[in-house]
């Protein structure tokens, strides 16, 4: 039998709310951090609202140096993981071989690329900063809390597109199973909030051009036309379930299952049958020991595009047939955070197992017939449930799913 993974620590760093208890209490209370674009200029783009991180303090967050050699989304990645090995009580330092660190992104340093380039076609000159491939390369992201924090254990940097959290958790787990660390830290970030990316996804007609922020996404209603970019970062300290209750850690929940797979179909459309979402489904429940009957709550990738939320409830209702449990995409309230979305969204999964309430999704008015799924429309829901689904997909046919459960001692 395999041993537990246990979860003993979490951070958060979202458009609705930095650190985990704020996100979660916006998060069911249905606040919305999507709005008019601020930190850059979209004037000349069809898209006018994204889910910005509008109150976080790098001078709070991080040591001063970091300051200058980061950029916003290894700044979440920093302050989510800090956050949760603060949490989690982690003395890192008498085992430090044995803590590792992974850490999922989609797009990385893109804006830094982008801006960079910017300034040397302005001046005329190849004069880049020192600093120019440190802020661009993903894995230093990882590094850094590497760095400050003196793990020196495994360390990973995924790229799966938007299933990159996702899949983050789930090599983290991989590596505990296989006894390569004691205790790894699953890190998720994005900031990618920039003029040459939102261009990209709009003229591949993946973005809302709806510029009111109250509607522009609205995961499984049948006026849903895209989604809306987010940003931030999360974190979750994993270690098994001997050395947690060794050093007499607080356990927050368990994962009980990750699964990841590929469509095999489309570098930016889901297979029109679903058959990756649910083979993927099907494979957490597998490993996790669970029937679909088991799970409570899931929280859908649903990032509220025409053809995505259709395929992914279809898939939904095929696995969970005849015992269908409620799913929600909170995306409508933080935006598509993309490699930091993957953890936050199994955040608040261990959350509603914790706390007995289902979070929303926001703006779904008018249900589409064709998601057959109950979507907990704009109200939060309570429920007392054992475990939870989190469902990421990605371009590329990227599929990740988590399952998470409450932690009971034996006995």
């Amino acid at each position: 039998m395999k041993e537990p993974i246990v979860i003993t620590g979490m951070g958060a760093v979202t458009p609705i709310g930095i650190g985990v208890n704020t996100y979660w209490h916006n998060l069911i209370s249905g606040a919305c951090g999507i709005g008019p674009i601020a930190q850059c200029d979209c004037e000349a783009l069809p898209v006018k609202v994204a889910a910005e991180v509008r109150d976080f303090s790098p001078e709070t967050a991080l040591p001063k140096h970091l300051i200058r050699e980061t950029v916003p989304f290894m700044q979440y990645a920093f302050a989510a993981a800090a956050e949760a090995l603060t949490q989690s009580g982690l003395e890192i330092a008498a085992e430090s071989r044995r803590v590792g660190v992974t850490l999922g992104t989609a797009l990385a340093g893109i804006n830094t690329v982008a801006e960079t380039q910017h300034e040397v076609d302005a001046q005329g000159k190849l004069r880049v900063s020192p600093r120019f491939i440190p802020k661009a390369l993903g894995n230093i992201a990882a590094a850094q809390v590497a760095i400050h924090f003196g793990i020196h254990g495994p360390s990973f940097t995924v790229q799966t597109a938007c299933s990159s959290g996702g899949d983050a958790i789930g090599l983290a787990c991989m590596l505990l199973r296989a006894g390569e660390a004691d205790a790894m830290i699953a890190v998720g970030a994005e900031a990618s909030i920039s003029p040459v990316v939102l261009a990209g996804l709009a003229s591949a007609r993946a973005l809302s051009r709806n510029p009111d922020p109250t509607t522009a996404c609205r995961p499984f209603d049948i006026n849903r036309d895209g989604f809306v970019m987010g940003e931030g970062g999360g974190a979750l300290v994993l270690e098994t379930l001997s050395h947690a209750k060794a050093r007499g850690a607080a356990i927050l929940g368990v994962l009980c299952a990750t699964a990841n797979n590929t469509d095999g179909h489309h570098v930016t459309a889901p297979h029109p049958d679903g058959i990756g979402a649910v083979a993927c489904m099907e494979d957490a429940l597998q490993r996790a020991g669970l029937t679909p009957a088991d799970i409570g709550y899931i929280n859908a990738h649903g990032t509220s595009t025409p053809m995505g939320d259709t395929i992914e409830a279809t898939a939904v209702a095929k696995v969970f047939a005849g015992c269908l449990p409620p799913v929600s995409s909170t995306k409508g309230a933080t935006g598509h955070m993309m490699g930091a979305g993957g953890i936050t969204e199994v955040i608040a999964c261990i959350q509603a197992v914790n706390h007995g309430i289902l979070p929303p999704t926001l703006h779904c008015v008018n249900a589409d017939p064709a998601c057959p799924i109950d979507v907990i429309p704009n109200e939060a829901r309570p429920a007392q449930i054992r475990y939870a689904m989190s469902n990421a997909f990605g371009f590329g046919g990227q599929n990740s799913s988590v399952i998470v459960g409450r932690y009971e001692e034996e006995g």
